[in-house]
């Protein structure tokens, strides 16, 4: 399935807007993505996918910034909403 099937301008959108608020917290995406997991007590582990040591690197750096103000979870849940993709359709119709 084309990538451009899936991504809306609303999603991309979305998707935009916390990457911005990523760089405004001196992240990338991916960081901003792993600390909103790892902020939560009950989150005893969190699974990232690294093919490099700079992969890696990247993604542990998340850990310098874990705090989060309750302006920015704000915005993190008005644009981190389901977007209506289901990214298993394609093997859900195989069958």
């Amino acid at each position: 399935m084309a990538a451009s099937r899936l991504l809306s301008h609303t999603t991309a959108d979305k998707v935009q807007a916390l990457n911005q608020l990523a760089q405004r917290r001196g992240q990338t995406l991916a960081q901003l993505a792993l600390a909103w997991n790892l902020r939560d007590p009950r989150v005893t582990s969190v699974l990232i996918g690294a093919s490099s040591p700079a992969q890696l690197d990247e993604n542990v750096a998340a850990l310098d910034n874990l705090s989060f103000t309750a302006e920015e979870l704000a915005e993190i849940d008005r644009h981190a909403t389901d977007s209506g993709i289901n990214i298993w359709a394609q093997s859900s119709e195989a069958g």
